[in-house]
């Protein structure tokens, strides 16, 4: 069998992921993602990650803390929001002051990555995966500001960026499925289908077909699971439906401001997409939409 269907990664965070026995899967993805082998040591919580199960906005967060010390908070979201950059920062910004105890120094702080999967379409950009590391160049001589050989020894960096957070972002909607290029392909491959096909080798993918099949849960989980899936379904054609209207409001208008203008019908139909019947009516005065409610 080349794939089997999975739990999906969000409903995993918040259900299965947590448990220590399955560490190994969520170890396995941020290797993967971040390049260089992460053992975690706790999951914490923090304001920004305690779970409400009946949360209007479907959105998971899950913080680990790393055998180093490194904190990763890991946010799965769906619904559109314009200011997710914004919030981004916030939210990492947040962690760090959270997690520093009160008298001590600032070079306590460690490393903290802002890992953010998204599932509508963020920004503008061909690729799926971004990566962002904080860096300092001059304005003038365009050379990099790095740290003293001093500050190399005593934290135990080679560069500003190993202090600043790093921010990473998967625009799941952007990968081409048909395309499995690599390891972390692999893990795209599953954020995006949840199927785990049989040839995948990616660190964490053969715990995750252990851990994450539908046929292992209790019945009670598979029906709260159904249920999540159903959600998911409802909200994301609640949300298609805004936007066909919208679109379609926009069309309306534009035919309104094209009649006005005496244009031909066959552009407006073109310009549009709106039927010669329906352009007729708006030329009437009859508002569509009401009539169609």
């Amino acid at each position: 069998m080349a794939e089997r269907t999975f739990i999906s990664f969000d409903w995993a965070i918040k259900k299965v992921l947590r448990h220590k026995e399955n560490f190994t899967v969520l170890e396995g993805f941020l290797s993967e993602l971040l390049g260089f082998d992460i053992k975690i040591q706790n999951l914490l919580e923090s304001e920004a990650n305690k779970q409400h199960e009946n949360d209007k906005f479907d959105r998971v967060d899950i913080l680990v803390k790393s055998q180093k010390g490194e904190l990763l908070l890991i946010e799965v979201q769906y619904d559109d929001e314009d200011d997710y950059f914004h919030r981004m920062v916030y939210g990492i910004s947040k962690l760090i002051s959270e997690y520093i105890a009160e008298g001590q120094p600032y070079g306590a702080i460690k490393k903290a990555y802002s890992i953010n999967i998204m599932y509508f379409r963020l920004g503008q950009g061909n690729d799926y995966i971004y990566d962002y590391e904080g860096r300092f160049v001059g304005r003038k001589k365009k050379d990099m500001l790095n740290p003293t050989n001093h500050q190399k020894i005593k934290y135990g960096i080679e560069s500003v960026a190993d202090i600043f957070p790093k921010y990473v972002i998967l625009r799941v909607g952007s990968f081409k499925e048909a395309k499995v290029t690599d390891t972390m392909d692999e893990w795209m491959y599953f954020l995006k289908k949840s199927e785990i096909k049989d040839e995948f080798t990616a660190k964490g993918m053969a715990e995750a077909k252990q851990v994450l099949r539908y046929e292992n849960m209790q019945r009670e989980d598979q029906v709260a699971y159904n249920r999540h899936v159903e959600n998911r379904r409802i909200e994301m054609g609640v949300t298609e439906t805004a936007i066909d209207k919208g679109k379609r409001q926009r069309s309306i208008e534009v035919a309104k401001f094209l009649l006005s203008e005496n244009t031909n019908i066959n552009i407006i139909i073109g310009a549009t997409q709106l039927t010669s019947d329906e352009i007729a009516k708006i030329a009437s005065g009859e508002e569509l939409d009401k009539e169609e409610e």
